[in-house]
């Protein structure tokens, strides 16, 4: 029986901050944790995400885009709903087996200005209490959720702040693709972060290519053989 997030929202409760086993945040994050196990079910609940306004599903997204890490091989520490005063305001910082570090930040889309110091400033701030090694093991990357064509405001600040070799940007979708890429084809967690890495701040047009080389070779290799 499938069942819709509004209704998965409902049995847990409302998403706030408050510490403990038995809150809401930390039911939901179960719930998908334990039943929430194929990108296809992630995108459905994501996109119910970018569809309704409010709280409640903002910060279900924040959680979706967490949970994604599962399939690209990642573990979590989950960040705040809401910033406060004196503590780190990621998120999500997610770690790799290999001991690079994602600090992320998700964004409903880039209509809005965005200042790239506030992520850097997570990332040094994680650095200065020695829970990243430095910025050779780290990159910040926002996760935006519905990016426009015709907007590059975010690619530009970081260009002009010149930050091209600290920040990325992935839309939710080039995210949820890279993780279908790893379960239906031979893509190791090194191949994902070789996609990361390179010094264009916008990821999606290598997801794109990616994606069409993997859908290509199995056609080519069995109509012309390997090579």
């Amino acid at each position: 029986m499938s069942i819709t997030l509004q209704q998965i929202l409902a049995l847990t409760g409302k998403l706030d901050d408050t510490p403990g086993l038995e809150t809401p945040r930390e039911r939901f994050r179960r719930f998908i944790h334990d039943n929430v196990t194929n990108v296809g079910e992630v995108r459905d609940y994501i996109e119910e995400c970018l569809r309704t306004s409010g709280d409640q599903y903002s910060r279900a997204l924040q959680d979706l885009v967490n949970h994604v890490r599962h399939f690209w091989g990642f573990t979590v520490t989950f960040g705040r709903y809401q910033g406060v005063r004196g503590q780190v305001g990621f998120d999500g910082h997610w770690q790799s087996p290999s001991g690079f570090d994602l600090v992320i930040e998700v964004k409903t889309s880039e209509t809005y200005a965005i200042r790239t110091a506030t992520l850097t400033n997570y990332v040094d701030t994680l650095i200065s209490g020695r829970q990243i090694p430095d910025w050779d093991h780290a990159l910040g990357l926002y996760v935006v959720g519905r990016p426009d064509p015709d907007i590059h405001q975010l690619e530009n600040a970081i260009t002009a702040e010149r930050r091209p070799h600290q920040l990325r940007i992935i839309s939710v979708e080039s995210l949820l693709s890279l993780a279908e890429l790893m379960n239906e084809y031979d893509v190791s967690h090194h191949d994902t972060l070789s996609v990361l890495r390179p010094s264009r701040p916008t990821i999606d047009p290598i997801v794109d290519l990616r994606s069409c080389f993997k859908t290509l070779t199995p056609i080519v290799s069995a109509r012309y053989g390997s090579y």
